[in-house]
């Protein structure tokens, strides 16, 4: 079961959000709006798409992560290089 499980509902939730900011930007640009607009919005779905990462690595930290340290053993040493790689990916974006 991932750790998101019991949350899933509200992560669709913000996922759909997210995409209708993405369909927005496409209608400014249909619409020839002002790019600084434009960017302006660019900037609010990048936000987005980083509170949900966050808040989805948080759960994976509190749920996989733990249980899988609780367990120790190799499965913890995987599960802990897996979030450690996925945090320096989210740094760098």
């Amino acid at each position: 079961m991932a750790g998101y499980t019991e949350t899933r509902q509200d992560h669709l939730r913000r996922l759909r959000r997210i995409e209708g900011q993405i369909r927005g930007l496409q209608r400014m640009v249909e619409e020839d709006k002002y790019c600084i607009d434009i960017l302006t919005q660019v900037s609010a779905a990048n936000r987005a798409l980083q509170s949900f990462a966050l808040s989805l690595l948080e759960e994976h930290m509190a749920h996989c992560v733990a249980d899988a340290a609780a367990r120790g053993g190799a499965e913890a040493e995987t599960k802990i290089k897996e979030a450690s790689d996925a945090i320096a990916r989210l740094v760098r974006s």
